[in-house]
């Protein structure tokens, strides 16, 4: 399986069945305006299969961006039938009152070449529910927000993953060269005793291959 890096919470995976993107981004412009850098390249991907979005906010949203005409489940909690296979949407929130300052957010869970996928797009709540973690079980790859502010930082970044006992973590949503509102990855990564900081944006990721401790690949900025 291939995993490429598009910058924020923007992913792709690929692999012998399928493709999927998560969380696209576009015309980010008026975050600019607010006075907040955003400076990733512009995504292009084709040949997609499957396209989730966790959330309705800009970053994360753009649909547009995506080539073709993929299956779209767009913030959406439920179990979706998608032509990858069964994608469970749990519904969480963006902040830690309850959604109400930043609204609702959707935890996407779906397999893809024998990998449980997680991915936790502005997940913000102060810790997870015991029923969110039922639903979604134990993870092989884990995408989770590690930049503090809008979503959740180092330390319950941490604790998802030991809960959900993730083989591989992907840290997103941090601040980099390229993005200015949010903390950067440092505090998380201190916390997690295998990282590997990787030279492309893009990596593979081998099915048969799951290690037997927690590793943290930290694909280089878009």
């Amino acid at each position: 399986m291939n995993v490429e890096w598009f910058g924020q919470s923007a992913f792709a995976l690929r692999g012998e069945g399928g493709s999927v993107f998560i969380d696209p981004f576009a015309d980010v412009s008026a975050l600019e305006a607010r006075g907040i850098t955003f400076e990733y390249p512009a995504i292009t991907a084709e040949g997609i299969d499957l396209l989730l979005v966790t959330h309705e906010h800009m970053d994360h949203n753009s649909v547009e961006a995506i080539a073709g005409e993929p299956h779209v489940v767009r913030s959406t909690a439920g179990t979706h039938e998608t032509p990858l296979g069964e994608v469970i949407g749990v519904a969480s929130e963006h902040d830690d009152v309850a959604g109400t300052q930043r609204g609702p957010n959707t935890i996407f869970v779906f397999e893809l070449d024998g990998v449980r996928v997680a991915h936790f797009g502005d997940f913000g709540q102060s810790e997870l529910r015991p029923a969110q973690a039922d639903a979604i079980g134990s993870v092989d790859l884990l995408f989770i927000p590690v930049g503090d502010g809008p979503t959740i930082g180092a330390d319950a970044a941490a604790a998802i993953a030991a809960r959900l006992q993730a083989r591989w973590i992907v840290p997103m949503h941090y601040r980099t060269p390229r993005v200015g509102f949010l903390e950067p990855a440092d505090a998380f990564l201190e916390l997690m005793p295998n990282v590997r900081q990787l030279e492309s944006t893009a990596f593979e990721l081998d099915p048969q291959q799951k290690p037997a401790e927690p590793v943290v690949l930290v694909p280089a900025v878009p």
